[in-house]
């Protein structure tokens, strides 16, 4: 069984509702096992885009999937909540992202792993923290609970 570290987020419609749907639907797939689900974070967004606060959370999961079936079940559950892509880093009813898988470097044309933004989102790397602060990250070669910062913007609910 492999360990992957996965990111949620929601800014559209009812963000919690969407959020459970999706670990929900992650629980029922075949191969996979949530074992840790951090708390509901709501933070606002990123990337300049006008839109709502997101709701976030991060979950540990092992699995017998390879790190590209688990990004085809991200996506497919993506479709399952109606995710359109129209603007980047615009609104959506679900955003699921893989942070880590394990000790692994994966630079693929449709994976990067470690997540190449994780270290400068602070919604990722709370919540993250909260479920899994001795993770490694593999290129920075430190703990989560080493790498995480207190920001005023993301706020535990």
């Amino acid at each position: 069984m492999t360990t992957i570290y996965l990111s949620l987020g929601s800014n559209i419609g009812n963000r919690r509702q969407q959020l459970e749907r999706a670990v929900e639907l992650l629980s029922d797939t075949e191969g996979i096992r949530i074992v840790k689900t951090s708390s509901i974070y709501e933070t606002v967004p990123v990337g300049g885009v006008a839109q709502d606060d997101f709701y976030n959370l991060c979950v540990t999961l092992n699995t017998s999937l390879t790190a590209q079936q688990v990004l085809a079940v991200c996506q497919s559950i993506e479709q399952q909540l109606a995710r359109v892509r129209k603007i980047h880093w615009g609104p959506r009813t679900i955003d699921l992202d893989i942070l880590l898988v394990e000790d692994q470097v994966i630079d693929e044309p449709t994976l990067q792993v470690p997540h190449p933004y994780m270290l400068d989102r602070s919604f990722v790397l709370i919540p993250l923290n909260e479920i899994a602060p001795d993770a490694v990250h593999p290129l920075a070669q430190q703990k989560i609970s080493e790498l995480v910062y207190d920001d005023p913007e993301v706020r535990k609910l």
